[in-house]
């Protein structure tokens, strides 16, 4: 499981260095090979190879015709990247990737469980503080999360 955040400086190469608290995991788990792709929100997901795919065989089995299915295809399995972790423990961001997401130099690492989230610090701030807001103001719970307990 991957879980935290992490503020993290890319370099000027488009390097980024993975905290080492995750760096046996992702040994361990992948071999250090890795795949990044954008998200809907306009950052990157990063799947250790195995996690990833999992996730891509079902975007393949979506049906063709579906716009929608099409759409996430097109964008998840159509930027996917495979990526290796260096001796230092880091991968190389392609710029398109970079691009996509808005990354710079700050960014931040987000444990999602099973993959990471990479987001420009800036927007990740400013959203974080958006969705906080939005969940104060919300009355109702959607009946899966009811009966969580925090």
């Amino acid at each position: 499981m991957f879980r935290g955040v992490t503020q993290i400086t890319l370099d000027a190469k488009g390097r980024m260095a993975f905290p080492s608290r995750y760096r046996e995991r992702l040994q361990a788990l992948c071999d250090g090979q890795l795949v990044v792709t954008v998200d809907r929100d306009y950052c990157l997901l990063v799947y250790p190879l195995p996690e990833w795919e999992h996730i891509e065989q079902k975007l393949v089995r979506l049906p063709s015709l579906n716009r929608t299915a099409r759409r996430l295809q097109r964008l998840l399995i159509g930027h996917a990247t495979e990526c290796q972790l260096d001796g230092n423990g880091r991968i190389l961001l392609p710029p398109p990737l970079r691009d996509f997401a808005g990354l710079e130099k700050r960014t931040v690492l987000i444990g999602q469980g099973n993959k990471f989230e990479l987001w420009d610090e800036a927007t990740w701030s400013g959203l974080r503080e958006q969705w906080l807001a939005e969940t104060a103001e919300a009355e109702e719970l959607p009946g899966d999360l009811e009966s969580l307990s925090l």
